[in-house]
């Protein structure tokens, strides 16, 4: 293996450590468009996609990474960062890797083509510049199924609306955990949305570019200038809203978000949670946020992960000519890795990796093998509140709304009452914190729903029997 093919190694290694020592939210946002990009000497090269993801590494993280890479390497003198040019390089879109002439089988994968360099979109509103756009993310691209179709269909209502349409669903908020596509979604919206009508004015940005953004201005005296570009556009999106930190910041957000949605020019945000779960941000904006439509991303069923597998080993068809992928290996993955479709995507892109570096057959044994820390976390996978409702609500034929409102019919207290009972026995959440996901119920509501439920359990079998079918479906 190659200096730099063994540095490539420990890089990955280091960033499973920094996501597993900060958590998958850090890890996402700051470490995993982070690359490799070469040594000089005992210098360690990294870059980044951003100037903002740079600053902010360089200053909070330099010294974990830099102690790690020396722990790996102990003749590292340094890690430098720097920006990315604006062109990704292709193993972005799909992983392609040079063929291993040493040790490859007549059967391996040769290489098709190589895919070409794509520069990212220009997303820009007159002098202020948006996020990166990746050209992949369209929706032809996105992988619809049961568990977004709600969402999708709310995203194209939006992204194809003709000039003059009044807005439909203002503000519209996706709310989706790490991997289910919240990206990609608002990423197809921005691109669709100046394909249908290009003198729209449409601007997207994650929340860390907002603040950056803001910051900017502040610095540079040119917030009024800053305020009135942001008030004139007629699609604002804004990504992983979870992140935006600082009361000017948010107080600058709130009153822009109140300026559009109230002339009529639409609002998209996408965060981890719904905005009533997002603690640290000021209440008036939550409330804001809480008058528009709220869809949801749930994790991908059967049909969907299959989908999303089969299309990401078509690219890497089209990259590796004769690449085998036995559909046994497809069926084992789909059942297997049930987490998110980044984690899918990462799955094809590690057996096609060993398949072209060592020349062995994509196979179930070399699956079992290369997946062994996706599959350990389905053993250990815990459910999220937001998952026992989805899944207490398609149970029991009751929407999640009604688990949270303040009804108290027998056909809405019976299923909420197994639903906190599950919340309580199968998540780490305090039973105030349960109580809030509730609809804001007091912790001794929770308290008296897990006690009941325990005793129906023990006394009457068809309780006994719903609440044992529902934790077969949360460990699908």
């Amino acid at each position: 293996m190659t200096t730099d093919a063994l540095a490539v190694q420990c890089w990955q290694k280091i960033k499973a450590e920094l996501r597993a020592a900060h958590g998958e939210d850090i890890y996402t946002s700051w470490f995993e468009r982070i690359e490799f990009e070469g040594e000089a000497g005992p210098i360690v090269d990294l870059s980044t996609p951003t100037s903002f993801i740079r600053h902010w590494v360089k200053s909070q993280y330099a010294a974990d990474i830099l102690q790690r890479w020396r722990a790996e390497r102990p003749e590292t003198a340094d890690v430098r960062f720097k920006v990315r040019s604006a062109l990704r390089p292709a193993e972005d879109r799909a992983f392609a890797v040079a063929p291993n002439r040493v040790g490859a089988t007549a059967g391996s994968a040769a290489p098709h083509r190589q895919a070409d360099a794509v520069p990212t979109r220009v997303n820009a509103v007159g002098s202020l510049e948006g996020s990166a756009l990746e050209p992949a993310h369209t929706f032809q691209a996105f992988v619809e199924g049961a568990a977004n179709q709600l969402a999708v269909a709310a995203a194209k209502k939006v992204a194809f609306a003709q000039v003059g349409d009044r807005t439909a669903y203002n503000p519209l908020f996706v709310s989706a955990p790490v991997g289910l596509g919240k990206t990609h979604l608002l990423q197809a919206v921005a691109s669709a949305a100046v394909g249908v009508n290009p003198a729209r004015r449409v601007l997207y940005l994650t929340a860390e570019h907002f603040m950056y953004r803001f910051v900017s201005a502040i610095r540079n005296r040119t917030t009024i200038s800053f305020k009135d570009i942001l008030r004139e556009i007629d699609v604002l999106i804004i990504d992983d809203l979870q992140f935006l930190n600082g009361t000017k910041v948010q107080e600058e957000f709130g009153h822009t978000l109140g300026t559009l949605v109230d002339s009529q020019r639409q609002v998209i945000v996408a965060a981890d949670r719904p905005p009533a779960d997002l603690d640290g941000l000021d209440a008036r904006v939550r409330s804001r946020l809480g008058g528009g439509l709220l869809v949801e991303l749930d994790a991908p069923d059967y049909a969907m992960r299959r989908a999303i597998l089969e299309q990401r080993i078509a690219a890497q068809r089209e990259i590796f000519e004769g690449l085998a992928f036995p559909d046994e290996v497809t069926d084992f993955v789909a059942r297997s890795v049930t987490t998110n479709g980044r984690d899918l995507v990462g799955a094809v892109n590690r057996l096609v990796a060993h398949n072209q570096l060592t020349g062995a057959p994509v196979d179930l044994k070399m699956a079992e093998n290369a997946l062994r820390d996706l599959l350990r976390a389905r053993e250990t996978k815990k459910p999220k509140i937001e998952d026992i409702q989805r899944v207490t609500s398609q149970h029991f034929g009751v929407s999640r709304h009604d688990l949270v409102s303040a009804r108290r019919t027998r056909v809405i207290v019976r299923p909420r009452q197994i639903a906190m009972y599950l919340s309580k026995t199968l998540t780490p959440r305090s039973l105030p914190e349960i109580g809030r996901r509730f609809g804001n119920r007091d912790h001794t509501t929770v308290l008296h729903a897990v006690r009941k439920v325990e005793d129906m359990v023990k006394k009457d079998p068809q309780t006994a029997e719903d609440v044992e079918t529902l934790k077969r479906l949360l460990d699908q």
